[in-house]
């Protein structure tokens, strides 16, 4: 099956790179908004249901649910109502309570298939461009999370965490990302450290240039950071062999891969590119740092060593600065997470937290890579984010 799958990822992506001028992402053909036709990302799932069913099973009733409701609906406004309802569901499925680590992959393909779905009746409407990307970005936050917060009054110590969507799919259809996995385990989570309830939340990004483009980092977490309603704000994405607390984030994009769209933004190590956010440069210094307690994180035990990484690139070379001061009037290339999306991440949520709560504890941690879902390696990785998690509470 892996040699069938390999001839059909390689024709897919041969078919379809695309590029796009970083100053207008959001004006795909292939955007997961504005796009009449399915887009990259829907367009796998052929695959996935002919040789993986097993991946889009826990969600198979929903789907075939909102497969029969969605003919009888015939309004804009009752399509949203059903986008957003449906979004929830998918969140909240992936999120029964389990005694074991969570497969992140269901949900990802599962909120594909309903989003072809809602796509299809769409185009039936001819929905205007406005209401039909009004529709999406409502169902994308609701299946990624944005409704199910639930902070108690009882919580004394809460922590927003962040993973994201699998990723480089034409290479590997049955890639996991470990950091979604963290997310869906973790999500909800009540655990006691001194005496105190600790509350866990979570939410899960997409691996897309676009979506980051038009605020959705922003959007999720600046109601919690701003007021602020949580205590601790952990971005998580999957990167090297090891555990690493990515020091020192950039501001721009370098990395010169695709994304889940298999959109290449233009950037490079010799053409660093300052992302978007609503239609203009994002605003911001060439570094940020983190402010996770790591000294007290690296004590968490297990498998995997955690690192303190302060790598960067700049247009000078590479840097290895022990603080930000070092780094004055350099330009980025790469932060301590790289140039790619997990960079960024981290990169907007101290952004944030720099202009709404300098003190706030906001940080990345990128955990050691897996390919396929495996459930010891990913469960070995979880405990000891977790472990990470509690020991940065306990002294916060």
């Amino acid at each position: 099956m892996k040699g069938f799958i390999s001839t059909l990822l390689t024709g897919l992506s041969l078919l379809v790179p695309m590029a796009y001028s970083n100053q207008s992402s959001t004006n795909n053909e292939n955007s997961p908004y504005t796009a009449i036709s399915p887009t990259i990302e829907e367009q796998r799932l052929p695959i996935i249901q002919a040789n993986l069913p097993e991946l889009l099973a826990p969600h198979q009733l929903l789907i075939n649910q909102v497969s029969r409701d969605i003919e009888s609906i015939e309004s804009y406004k009752h399509l949203v109502k059903l986008a957003k309802s449906t979004g929830q569901q998918l969140w909240q499925i992936a999120n029964k309570p389990s005694p074991s680590v969570k497969d992140d992959r269901p949900l990802y393909w599962a909120r594909l298939a309903i989003s072809k779905i809602i796509r299809q009746q769409a185009k039936n409407l001819s929905l205007t461009a406005s209401q039909q990307e009004s529709l999406f970005w409502q169902y994308e936050l609701a299946s990624r999370g944005q409704l199910d917060v639930n902070f108690k009054a009882s919580d004394q110590l809460r922590i927003l965490i962040t993973g994201f969507d699998p990723f480089f799919l034409d290479y590997n259809i049955e890639q996991s990302n470990p950091s979604g996995s963290i997310a869906l385990t973790l999500d909800g989570k009540k655990m006691t450290i001194n005496g105190q309830q600790v509350a866990i939340e979570a939410f899960i990004l997409p691996v897309r240039f676009e979506d980051f483009d038009r605020g959705m980092v922003e959007t999720l977490l600046t109601p919690y950071i701003a007021n602020p309603l949580v205590d601790i704000v952990a971005t998580i994405s999957m990167g090297r062999s090891n555990f690493d607390l990515e020091r020192f984030p950039g501001l721009r994009r370098s990395a010169q891969a695709p994304d889940n769209l298999n959109i290449y933004t233009g950037a490079s190590a010799a053409n660093p590119l300052v992302p978007l956010l609503k239609g203009s440069l994002l605003d911001g210094a060439e570094f940020v740092e983190f402010s996770l307690p790591a000294k007290v994180m690296k004590k968490a035990t297990g498998r995997y060593q955690i690192n303190d990484n302060h790598k960067v690139i700049t247009t000078q070379g590479v840097r290895f600065p022990n603080s930000l001061m070092e780094l004055t009037s350099m330009t980025s290339v790469e932060g301590s997470g790289g140039g790619y999306l997990s960079n960024e991440i981290s990169y907007r949520s101290i952004r944030l937290r720099n202009r709404y709560q300098p003190l706030l504890p906001v940080g990345h941690i990128h955990t050691p890579r897996v390919s396929k879902f495996n459930k010891t390696k990913q469960s070995a990785i979880i405990q000891q984010v977790k472990q990470m998690l509690m020991l940065a509470a306990d002294v916060i």
